[in-house]
């Protein structure tokens, strides 16, 4: 997207009121050649391997124990008591220490089925936690007491030690645990380690963490210094609160532009704009402190695919751990948009990593470069896309299995929907239908957080991801969606039918998602993984589902349909 990105550097300069350039490229091959996502792109060049690729570990046919742990949230404020620790006990292939199903002291044998752990602070021997977890089991919670820590803004080190029964296997693993003073001027940011999604905390919301599903725009304003002007500018972008309820501030105008205070007084969380300025870490402190006390401030936005400019590894992880510094009560996202270009270094400086798949409209093998586009040449608007809706979760499945492939505990995803034209690259907008479809996808792969590039788009995506924000940010959807991780159906003889899962309570939620171009003009039955009594709605999309003996069936779905359909557990279940 090379003269795509041109234009977001343009607008990153207009963010800092500062001229902006990127640097040289500094990673992979032939960095004096023109490249993307590590590839030459202009006509000229020969092609190459990029390098960077993210492979599964090699294996030697054993079996190893994974000990992995965290707090359940990213940060605990000093008005909570009680906080927990997420332990994770996996059988691998790849991580951890050998494993054998035996353990003895040298008078008895037993099989080793769990392990009993300790976790405390480094340096210190009283336990916060103590218990045992089984073998193979993950996501375990474990709960502790903050009465015996301080509030401090530097984090906690926590260390787990483990054995078998008998003590003749041992393992350790290491974490942070964040436990700051309350700021009840401010707002606050929790990440979900579990189910990936976040919890805000501010005035409006009693100074009590709610769940927060973001969706908006990385959205354009005008720039004036006056507060009428900033007002309107927020009702018009959240429909007057009952549309968007989040924005990335590409901000042409000075930090303490009088539009922050409209967001705080209307209720619209931001995510702070700091491509132009992440790579100078002096400019960076003094954004940070002038915008860090904003009641709507949610997140900071840092890096803006860097894997497709090449930028050196070092800079992203650098500003994050700045940002934690100056601000320790909001997470740090990036932008990836490459396929896979070093996606360990790269994906290192975020907290929550956004994906912008734009793959509408696209001529998906040939560039305006005069170039193929393949695995090592090329680019066409979208790295190693087909040029279709399903390239949305087939980016999304990529990232969580490099996740896998590295041993990392996975961050939350946002998914970046495509709501523009142009550049010789896309050669239409997406549909509504489109729209919705990739979201909705996006969601069936555990996506928490919906920005499309830009503000403003069309009238008709505007009513689109407005009409969808307003379903998917409230309850009862939002429940769902940032409930826990969405489980799979399958649904055979239909490989364009993506089907998805969540269980909350007494009720589940089915996403089903028509990923063809063409009507199904016969009956779709679905499985449903538990018993239902009945459709308690249908939340989105407006068809007419029906429950028939334990399936959800429909008589025909539209092409590129999306539907949310919530139904009632049986109690006896």
């Amino acid at each position: 997207m090379r003269s795509f990105i041109l234009i977001r550097g343009f607008l990153a300069a207009l963010s800092t009121g500062l001229a902006f350039a990127q640097d040289e490229p500094d990673t992979g091959e032939h960095p004096d050649w023109p490249r993307w996502c590590g590839k030459v792109y202009q006509s000229g060049y020969p092609s190459f391997e990029p390098g960077g690729r993210t492979v599964a570990p090699p294996t030697n046919g054993s079996t190893f124990l994974h000990v992995q742990f965290k707090p359940r949230y990213s940060l605990y404020l000093s008005t909570e008591t009680k906080a927990s620790f997420v332990v994770n006990a996996a059988l691998s292939p790849w991580f951890g220490e050998e494993y054998a199903n035996s353990t003895s002291d040298g008078a008895s044998t037993d099989p080793f089925t769990e392990l009993v752990f300790s976790i405390g602070l480094v340096g210190d021997d009283a336990p916060l936690v103590e218990d045992r977890i089984g073998i193979n089991a993950t996501g375990a919670e474990f709960e502790f007491e903050l009465a015996s820590l301080e509030p401090r803004i530097t984090p906690y080190e926590v260390v787990l030690i483990g054995s078998s029964v008998h003590g003749d296997h041992n393992y350790t693993a290491t974490s942070e645990l964040l436990y700051l003073p309350d700021n009840p001027e401010g707002s606050a940011t929790k990440i979900d380690h579990v189910r990936g999604g976040l919890l805000f905390k501010n005035a409006q919301t009693g100074h009590e963490f709610v769940p927060l599903l973001p969706y908006g725009y990385y959205g354009l304003y005008n720039g004036s210094n006056d507060t009428a002007a900033s007002d309107e500018f927020v009702r018009d972008y959240t429909s007057s609160g009952k549309g968007l309820n989040a924005i990335i501030s590409l901000a042409g105008f000075a930090d303490t532009n009088p539009v922050y205070d409209s967001m705080d007084e209307q209720g619209l969380h931001f995510m702070f704009d700091l491509r132009g300025s992440y790579k100078n870490l002096t400019e960076t402190e003094q954004r940070v402190n002038t915008i860090k006390y904003h009641t709507s401030l949610f997140a900071y936005w840092t890096a803006d695919e860097p894997d497709g400019w090449q930028v050196p590894f070092d800079k992203t992880p650098a500003a994050q751990a700045l940002i934690h510094k100056l601000d320790p009560y909001h997470p740090v996202a990036i932008t990836l948009n490459c396929q896979d270009y070093y996606f360990e270094p790269y994906a290192a400086g975020g907290d929550i990593l956004m994906e912008d798949v734009y793959p509408i409209g696209i001529n998906s093998t040939f560039s305006k470069w005069g170039t193929a586009c393949n695995a090592t040449l090329g680019d066409c608007g979208c790295d190693n896309c087909k040029g279709g809706i399903q390239d949305v979760p087939s980016r999304l499945d990529d990232l969580a299995q490099y996740e896998a492939w590295l041993g990392r505990w996975p961050l939350p995803k946002f998914h970046n929907p495509q709501v523009f034209h142009g550049e010789d690259y896309w050669f239409r907008d997406p549909t509504a239908a489109e729209a919705h479809a990739m979201n909705a996808l996006a969601f069936n792969r555990g996506a928490t957080g919906i920005f499309g590039w830009t503000w403003p788009s069309s009238a008709a995506l505007f009513d689109a991801h407005s009409q969808m924000a307003s379903v998917v940010t409230s309850a009862p959807v939002k429940n769902f969606l940032l409930g826990g991780n969405p489980e799979r159906l399958v649904v055979e003889g239909y490989e364009l039918l993506d089907a998805a899962y969540w269980i909350e309570g007494d009720k589940m939620m089915v996403s089903v998602v028509n990923g063809g171009y063409e009507d199904i003009q016969k009956s779709v039955s679905i499985v449903l993984p538990a018993s239902a009594t009945d459709i308690e709605s249908v939340a989105f999309g407006g068809l007419l589902w029906q429950l028939l003996g334990g399936r959800l069936v429909i008589d025909g779905l539209p092409a590129v349909s999306t539907s949310f359909i919530i139904l009632n557990l049986d109690a006896l279940e």
